[in-house]
């Protein structure tokens, strides 16, 4: 059998070892050996001895401004990845996992590039870059395009991910909806089944993601609506939401979860 490869990557101080020991647990306890677990970053202290790291792949560009997309993903593009041959499985520092990780790496072809299916544009045809998988050096050619207007192709699609999914040499396959749930679209209740209802475990998911940066494992753990959101009773709740304008109420209303003691069972070393 050959060797499992995931990978992530860290710069700065958003994240950091919490979060990247965090994962590589989740992947070992989801995982058939072999596999290996390589992390490009950019400050090795306190991650734990088992994560192989690496400097974060060059790539001397100045980053977009005024974008939606985390373009510094791209650094991963390139025609080398530390010693990585072959496939290799992304995975967002700050998602959570479920289920077994076997199927991501049995899908397809060792040659596709995979993307989950993005939950939030139903009519369109996208990816999501928070899972991901892709032979090493198979992407070079989009950072090439990066590379010479970074600005210019990110006020184009916005999003990496849009520009993965429609530029992928050979194009993409998306790994099959029910295996990647979508935090806020997927496992919150609805409004106003919010207020009675904890968010939920889809039965299917092996991967629960989180983007945005606007909801982490933590908050959901904890019940409040991110890093300004606190842990309000109902009553405390619709009133801070009704004193709001006119125009922002029915949204804060919408931004209440009871906590998720699943989140906790999993997101763990």
């Amino acid at each position: 059998m050959s060797v499992r490869q995931v990978i992530c990557i860290n710069w700065g101080t958003k994240y950091g070892p919490p979060f990247i020991n965090r994962l590589y647990a989740m992947v070992a306890r989801n995982v058939t050996p072999p596999f290996s677990f390589t992390c490009f970053t950019d400050r090795r202290e306190g991650i734990r001895p088992e994560v192989r790291c690496f400097d974060l792949p060059p790539l001397d560009v100045d980053m977009p401004i005024g974008t939606k997309g985390i373009w510094p993903k791209a650094r991963l593009w390139g025609p080398k990845l530390g010693d990585l041959e072959g496939p290799v499985l992304f995975l967002d520092l700050d998602l959570v996992i479920t289920g077994s990780l076997d199927p991501f790496f049995e899908f397809g072809d060792a040659g596709d590039v995979v993307l989950a299916r993005n939950q939030t544009t139903p009519f369109e045809r996208l990816g999501q870059t928070s899972c991901f998988r892709f032979p090493v050096g198979k992407l070079a050619p989009l950072q090439e395009v990066f590379r010479a207007d970074p600005q210019a192709v990110a006020d184009r699609y916005e999003y990496e991910q849009r520009f993965v999914t429609r530029n992928a040499p050979g194009g993409i396959r998306l790994f099959p909806r029910s295996w990647v749930a979508h935090f806020r679209q997927d496992c919150l209740p609805a409004f106003p089944l919010n207020f009675v209802l904890p968010p939920r475990l889809p039965r299917d998911a092996r991967i629960v993601i989180f983007p945005g940066g606007v909801i982490h494992p933590a908050h959901a753990i904890e019940g409040r609506w991110g890093e300004k959101g606190e842990r309000l009773s109902v009553r405390d709740h619709v009133r801070q939401a009704l004193a709001r304008p006119a125009g922002k109420r029915f949204r804060a209303l919408r931004h209440y979860m009871k906590p998720a003691p699943w989140v906790a069972d999993h997101w763990r070393e």
